[in-house]
């Protein structure tokens, strides 16, 4: 038997992991200080909430979505994205009850796509939900809201892509002419476009294969075809941006591949991924939650790929350096037990060595296990309330005081002499 992972389906190594856990606790402090409340999903909903929500024609339900039967015949499916659940926990709970809900979450999802640099079939997200709140203003605050946090984590080059799809009012009128105009360019579509394209003509913008690219690049701007309040709520959305220093560039052809999206969409991309660049995505979708079952409820919300964008920052991300103990003797151990505790309670991350035999060959052992630090404590040691204190990096040490240790371990540096 071959015990590997299956194809797609990523293990997040040590050292990679405090790159996860720095997004979400980041995420976690910024997305709280704008009001939101986080919210924990399951990984499992019924099939129908995601073909409803996402739609029949988009890729993610025809041919990504991981569906099964139950031991009752029910169709299942592990959750392809999250907003879908969000409202469906909004409208079950009645989260409806209160002026405004906002909502964020954090946790793996599931497509069966190709999977490439940066994106995997079992993918985690941060994403974050407003719920009840129809004005321009909620639009720019959540973007703003991210923007902030792509700041923390000290993510450089983020752009923010913006457009907008119209509402029901004057969206049908816009996908006439783009079928109009695809009417005699549909040969150099993919198949799925010219399958599609009667159905759903705005997904022709919305593929990636080159030849939808070029056969779509003159296509006319939904911008060009917005209602007046639709006009108008994208121009607010822009005038807020700007009073929150929000730079924003129009991307007309951004459609999104969710059919639950209206007016403002967006996708903030960044360097260092090619042509696989966005590291997050959203927009408003007024219609979802009536759609769902729920009462007419304006909705602004995003995800964000946790792959990719550990991609781009783990390089930035401090992690603790590791440190090993070895006490020597019986005195030691005792003694090394109580100061092992106070140092840890100091934020250190320290291992003791319990193994035996000379120090020459346990200092091996703590190189081999990564160690950055490594602190002795033997029979001199322990007379002298000090330790034996050895930077692996720069094979220096010195002796410190006990309680010297944490600061200098904290510090990233000895200020030692060669031993």
């Amino acid at each position: 038997m071959n015990i590997t992972a299956i194809r797609g389906f990523n293990d997040i190594l040590p050292g990679d992991s405090d790159v996860f856990r720095l997004i979400e606790s980041e995420a976690g402090r910024v997305f709280s200080s704008y009001g939101y409340s986080e919210i924990r999903l399951p990984v499992v909903e019924k099939t129908e909430l995601f073909s409803r929500s996402i739609g029949e024609t988009t890729d993610i339900v025809e041919k990504e979505m991981y569906t099964f039967p139950d031991r009752h015949g029910d169709s299942l499916t592990l959750r392809p994205e999250g907003t879908a659940s969000a409202v469906r926990a909004y409208i079950e709970h009645k989260l409806y009850t209160l002026p405004v809900a906002k909502l964020y979450y954090t946790g793996p999802m599931f497509r069966c796509e190709r999977p490439q640099k940066g994106r995997y079939r079992q993918f985690y997200q941060v994403g974050a939900e407003c719920l009840g709140d129809d004005s321009p203003r909620a639009d720019a605050e959540a973007l703003s809201m991210l923007m902030t946090f792509f700041e923390r984590i000290e993510l450089k080059g983020a752009t923010l892509q913006i457009n907008s799809l119209g509402c029901a009012r004057c969206r049908p009128a816009y996908k006439e002419r783009l079928k109009a105009f695809l009417a005699g360019r549909v040969e150099g579509l993919c198949e799925n476009c010219r399958r599609r394209v009667g159905a759903n003509p705005l997904r022709a913008l919305d593929c990636k294969g080159h030849g939808c690219i070029e056969a779509t690049k003159d296509a006319p701007s939904i911008i060009e075809s917005l209602c007046r309040p639709c006009s108008g709520h994208f121009d607010s959305v822009m005038a807020h941006l700007r009073l929150s220093g929000v730079e924003a560039r129009i991307n007309a052809r951004m459609v999104r591949g969710l059919d639950y999206y209206t007016r403002t969409t967006f996708e903030i991309i960044a360097e260092g991924l090619g042509s696989q660049n966005a590291v997050a995505a959203g927009g408003r979708y007024d219609r979802l939650v009536a759609e769902l079952g729920g009462p007419e409820t304006p909705c602004f919300g995003f995800a964000v790929g946790m792959e990719r964008l550990a991609l781009i920052i783990r390089e930035g991300v401090p992690v603790r350096p590791l440190g090993v103990f070895i006490a020597l003797g019986s005195p030691a151990e005792e003694k090394g037990a109580a100061l092992l505790k106070e140092w840890r309670d100091k934020g250190l991350k320290l291992i003791e060595d319990f193994s035996a035999g000379q120090l020459k060959n346990r200092m091996k052992r703590a190189d081999r296990l990564g160690a950055r630090y490594v602190v002795i404590l033997g029979p001199d040691e322990l007379g002298q309330g000090v330790v034996t204190f050895k930077d692996m990096a720069s094979a220096l040490q010195e002796k410190l005081p006990w309680d010297g240790v944490p600061g200098r371990v904290l510090q990233g540096t000895t200020g030692a002499v060669e031993s």
